[in-house]
């Protein structure tokens, strides 16, 4: 019995690497951006609005495909509140960021005209077997827009995607997240403008 005890381990050794190997590793990147959509003084609609973002939501972690096995993570709340701020800005005089959406007493104390409560899917993959960045991202966001009073107004959809070669790198791994950020802060300001009701 003590032998086939202590045979058994070097297979349980061995199937535990093979677990871990195949399970990858976990590497943290950043989606947030610095480009923003042009902001023009003379075509801002006179509203000041909200959106709503908790802690609960920026502390959430999620993790997603990237190369050679491995997977990333990242906080996409946190990430893509500078995206859904400056979207937003593009389009309104005034940008605020609440902690609930049917505060009617707190909308209506800040002046908020239309609050704008966003939920994001973020997903990732990469075509190489030898990096772990990931070379294709995608990232979207739907809001549902509701009034002062809580009262849904409408809804407003839009898609970033973006994609990196490993020699666009240069130290920066997350940058597929980063161009499909970019691409979904403009999408979301033109969805905004083209929807008459939230004007």
């Amino acid at each position: 019995m003590a032998f086939l005890s202590f045979s058994i381990i070097p297979r349980l050794a061995a199937a535990s690497a093979l677990v871990a190997l195949l399970a990858g590793c976990s590497h943290p990147i950043t989606m947030i951006t610095e480009t923003t959509p042009p902001r023009s003084q003379a075509h801002l609609i006179p509203k000041k609005v909200a959106y709503v973002m908790t802690d609960a939501q920026r502390d959430q972690q999620v993790t997603t495909a990237g190369g050679s096995g491995d997977r990333v993570s990242y906080y996409p709340y946190r990430d893509l509140e500078k995206s859904i701020r400056d979207a937003l800005r593009a389009v309104y005089r005034d940008v605020i960021v609440l902690r609930t959406a049917g505060d009617a007493k707190v909308n209506e104390a800040a002046g908020v005209s239309l609050v704008f409560t966003p939920q994001i899917k973020t997903d990732s993959s990469s075509s190489s077997w030898i990096t772990w960045p990931p070379t294709s991202f995608t990232a979207e966001v739907a809001c549902v827009v509701s009034d002062a009073a809580g009262a849904e107004v409408t809804r407003v959809r839009a898609t970033g995607n973006g994609t990196a070669e490993f020699g666009e790198f240069n130290g920066d791994y997350g940058l597929a997240a980063r161009r499909a950020a970019t691409r979904l802060t403009s999408q979301l300001s033109i969805e905004i403008r083209r929807n008459e009701k939230l004007r």
